[in-house]
């Protein structure tokens, strides 16, 4: 297992309100002794994408159900739910969903999300797990709009024991990411953690400034940034799948952190985000604590989804 991995029991206790959700709905669909016909198919498609799953998405896995029930694949709706857990793994083929990492010096890590995304508590816990594994991590403020953006990552830096590279509020956010490349090389850190604006005047703005930080960082390391990883709040259901096409308009997203997985009873979103966007869901957020982190997994996942 990898440093961020964790198991199906701790997926299942930490998306009780998803799963509940789901689970409650589908007990109330597949009664005992229910044929399967258009009515349950309507309802059970009505039902999954209340949870968030994705209309594109849903409509794909009900007509699935449909031709295998008409060919015999499944006989009554005890084969249901095995059929739906085992196509929605079929949705994630074997694939690199793990950290990538530089060939020598840092590996740099550029993060972006919106403002309230959960983006620079996301930033701590990556952080904090890639310390407890004894790597030396800085972290750079280039959120220099918001004097809070700036404090807040400051305190999690001096809780988790990293460095931490900021500049005065205000200052050009390319200028923090340059100095903290610097840094990060003269240091000999392993990692380098940039923080980014979540909202500008226009989506313009917030857009080229993301590209500017970008290029500054592939002049000054080569082939960084290593990774580009987006935070989503879970909690938003689709509009998280708006904001990541956004994102992805301006820099090549590599990757996807999904906090407040378990606050939520809308992470059915995962699976519409691979569906729509095809983007790894590398991480999930599932607490408050550094350490609540996992690293997505989709065989755990869809295992702790459904009873």
């Amino acid at each position: 297992m990898g440093i961020f991995a964790k198991s199906v029991d701790y997926f299942k206790n930490r998306l009780g309100k998803t799963r509940n959700k789901i689970n409650s709905s589908l007990s109330k669909i597949i009664a005992l002794g229910r044929n399967i016909d258009d009515d349950l198919l309507d309802e059970l498609e009505e039902t999954l994408i209340t949870d968030d799953i994705g209309v594109e998405t849903t409509e794909k896995l009900v007509e699935q159900l449909r031709t295998a029930y008409k060919e015999r694949k499944i006989k009554n709706t005890d084969d249901i739910i095995p059929f739906l857990k085992e196509h929605i793994k079929n949705y994630w083929p074997e694939r690199d969903r793990k950290l990538h990492s530089a060939k020598s010096g840092p590996t740099v890590i550029l993060v972006a999300g919106v403002n309230g995304s959960g983006k620079t508590t996301s930033i701590a816990k990556l952080a904090y797990i890639l310390n407890q594994n004894k790597k030396k991590v800085i972290v750079a403020a280039c959120d220099t709009f918001r004097a809070a953006a700036v404090e807040q990552l400051t305190i999690w830096a001096q809780r988790i024991g990293s460095q931490i590279i900021k500049h005065k509020s205000g200052s050009d956010p390319a200028a923090v990411a340059f100095d903290a490349c610097q840094a990060a090389i003269a240091r000999n850190a392993d990692y380098l953690i940039l923080d980014t604006a979540g909202r500008l005047h226009t989506q313009k703005d917030l857009m080229k400034q993301l590209t500017k930080i970008h290029d500054v960082v592939a002049k000054k390391i080569p082939d960084a940034p290593n990774e580009v990883i987006l935070v989503l709040d879970a909690t938003t259901g689709q509009n998280a799948v708006v904001q990541a096409k956004m994102f992805t308009q301006a820099i090549n997203v590599t990757g996807i952190f999904l906090a407040k997985l378990d606050g939520t009873a809308r992470g059915g979103i995962v699976i519409a985000i691979k569906d729509q966007l095809d983007i790894p869901v590398k991480f999930v957020g599932l607490g408050e604590k550094p350490e609540d982190i996992a690293e997505f997994d989709p065989q755990t996942f869809v295992e702790a989804l459904f009873n």
